[in-house]
C-alpha cells in the first residue's frame, strides 16, 4: 500500500507551540504584535505560553518516540535565532538540544525555516513587501544550517506562502494584518525569491533533502456555465499555480501576474526555480468556485473584497468543527493534479500537513475519545494510497498536529492535535487518535 521507506511523521510550528516569547533573547515576531491588537484573535488568545514546548520539548519528543513516527516536522523561530538581525546563541542552543533529543529518539528532524513568524523588526522596514527580506531569509538559513544542518533530514524554507499573502497581506485577518487586496502580489515574489535564495544557502552549507511546504487543493467550478469555469480557473491559478509554477517551472502562470511582480523578475525566477529534492503539499480541503454573485463572502472570518472575479461556494460534505469540509478524495485529486501538470518535473511528494480540528472533550480517566479524527486520517491515508497506486511518487505523510496548539486567529478554540493539551496545567494526554496512528504506523511501516 505504501512504498518501502515511506516516512511517517507529525508536525508543529514554533509560534503555535513554543511559548517563551520573551525568554533567552527572543525578539517579538509579527504574531506577537498582531495578537496584542484587541479583537483580532478569538478569545484574546496569544502564543505567549502556547504548549510551553520551549520548556517541555523533552516530554514532547518522548510522545513522538512512543507514537513511533519516523520524522518530526517543526519550525525554527526566526526571531529566536536572529533577534534584531544578530545571532542569538541561546536560541540556537534550544534547537540544537531539540534536534539532539530527536536524533537520540530515532526521529528524523524535518525543519521549516519560516512558518509565518517574521521578526517584527523586519516588518517594521517593509517585511515581505520589501525585497530585502528575501535576502534576510537566506542569511537566516545559513545560520541555522551551520548549527544543525548535519542532523536534519528535510528542509522547508517556506510554509504556505499563499496564506501569508492572502490572509496576512491581502485580507488582513492574519499577521501582519495588512488589507492590500491585489496589491499584496509583491509579497508572493519576495517570499518565493527568499525561498530560492535559502535553497542556495542550504546547498552551500552541504544540506540535502530540500523542498517547500505549500498549501494546495483541488478546485472545481460550481457548474458547467462558462462564467463559473473561468472563475474556477482564475482561482486555481491564484491559490495553486501562482505558488508552484515559479518553483517548478521557473515562470509565473500568466503574463499579467508576472507583470505585477517587482524587481528583475526573469533573473529572480532562475533563483526561485532552484532544483528541489521534494515538493511538500499541505492539504486540508478542496474548493468549489463560481462567478461572483455580488453578495459579501467571508473566508476564514475575513470578508473578501468586492470586485473579485471569483467566489468560493459552500461544499456539500461533512464538516470539521472548524467548518472545513472533509473531502478525502480531494487529497488524491490534488496530488494527481500536480502529477498531471508537472509530469517528470515534479519531485517526489511529501504530504507535509493534513489534519482536522474537532472540539474534543476533556480527558476522563486519561482518555480522550476522538473517533472523528481517526476517521479523517484513515480516509485521507486511503486516498493517498490510491494516488500512490496510480503511480505518483509520494514518500511521506505528516499528521497535523502532534499536540493541540495556538491556531492563529482562532486562538485555542480549535484542536488539531493527536495529543490533548490542558492549557491551564500543560498536561499532555494522548487521544484515541494518537494510539490509532501509532498502531497504523506499526502496521504499515515497510523498508
Amino acid at each position: 500500500m505504501f512504498p518501502d521507506g515511506f516516512l511517517w511523521g507529525a508536525a508543529s510550528a514554533a509560534y503555535q507551540v513554543e511559548g517563551a516569547v520573551a525568554e533567552d533573547g527572543r525578539a517579538p515576531s509579527v504574531w506577537d504584535t498582531f495578537t496584542a491588537r484587541p479583537g483580532v484573535i478569538h478569545g484574546g488568545d496569544t502564543g505567549a505560553v502556547a504548549c510551553d514546548h520551549y520548556h517541555r520539548y523533552r516530554e514532547d519528543v518522548a510522545l513522538l518516540r512512543d507514537l513511533g513516527v519516523d520524522a518530526y516536522r517543526f519550525s525554527i523561530a526566526w526571531p529566536r535565532v536572529l533577534p534584531y538581525g544578530r545571532v542569538n546563541p541561546a536560541g540556537l542552543d534550544f534547537y540544537d538540544r531539540l534536534v539532539d533529543e530527536l536524533v537520540t529518539a530515532g526521529i528524523a528532524p524535518a525543519v521549516t525555516l519560516f512558518h509565518w513568524d517574521l521578526p517584527q523588526h523586519l516588518e517594521d522596514v517593509g517585511g515581505w513587501r520589501d525585497r530585502d527580506t528575501a535576502f534576510r531569509l537566506a542569511e537566516y538559513a545559513a545560520v541555522v544550517a551551520d548549527r544543525i544542518g548535519d542532523r536534519v533530514r528535510l528542509w522547508m524554507p517556506l510554509n504556505e506562502p499563499v496564506v501569508v499573502t492572502m490572509f496576512g497581506h491581502a485580507l488582513g485577518s492574519h499577521a501582519p494584518g495588512h488589507a492590500l487586496g491585489f496589491d499584496a502580489l509583491p509579497t508572493v515574489h519576495h517570499q518565493l525569491l527568499g525561498h530560492g535564495l535559502a535553497v542556495q544557502a542550504l546547498r552551500a552549507a552541504g544540506c540535502t533533502g530540500i523542498g517547500i511546504a505549500n498549501n494546495h487543493g483541488a478546485v472545481s467550478p460550481a457548474s458547467d456555465d462558462p462564467a463559473d469555469v473561468d472563475a474556477a480557473d482564475t482561482y486555481r491559478t491564484l491559490v495553486n499555480w501562482l505558488f508552484s509554477d515559479p518553483v517548478l517551472r521557473g515562470e509565473y502562470p500568466a503574463p499579467e501576474l508576472a507583470a505585477a511582480m517587482p524587481g528583475p523578475v526573469a533573473d529572480d525566477l532562475k533563483t526561485i526555480a532552484e532544483p528541489l529534492d521534494f515538493y511538500g503539499v499541505n492539504y486540508y480541503q478542496p474548493s468549489i468556485v463560481g462567478a461572483p454573485s455580488g453578495e459579501p463572502v467571508a473566508v476564514e472570518g475575513a470578508l473578501l473584497p468586492p470586485g473579485l472575479p471569483f467566489e468560493p461556494r459552500p461544499i456539500d460534505a461533512p464538516k470539521t468543527d472548524f467548518g472545513w469540509p472533509i473531502v478525502p478524495s480531494g487529497l488524491r485529486e490534488t496530488v494527481a493534479m500536480f502529477a498531471a501538470r508537472y509530469g517528470a518535473d515534479l519531485p517526489p511528494v511529501y504530504i507535509t500537513e493534513s489534519g482536522c480540528s474537532f472540539h474534543d472533550p476533556d480527558p476522563v480517566d486519561g482518555r480522550v475519545p476522538d473517533q472523528a479524527r481517526i476517521d479523517y486520517h484513515a480516509a485521507h491515508l486511503q486516498a493517498l494510497a490510491d494516488v500512490i497506486a496510480d503511480g505518483v511518487d509520494v514518500r511521506g505523510y505528516f499528521a497535523w498536529s502532534l499536540t493541540d496548539n495556538f491556531e492563529w486567529a482562532a486562538g485555542y478554540r480549535e484542536r488539531f492535535g493527536l495529543v490533548h493539551i490542558d492549557y491551564a496545567t500543560q498536561k499532555r494526554t494522548p487521544k484515541d487518535s494518537y494510539h490509532w496512528y501509532r498502531d497504523w504506523i506499526r502496521n504499515h511501516r515497510s523498508g
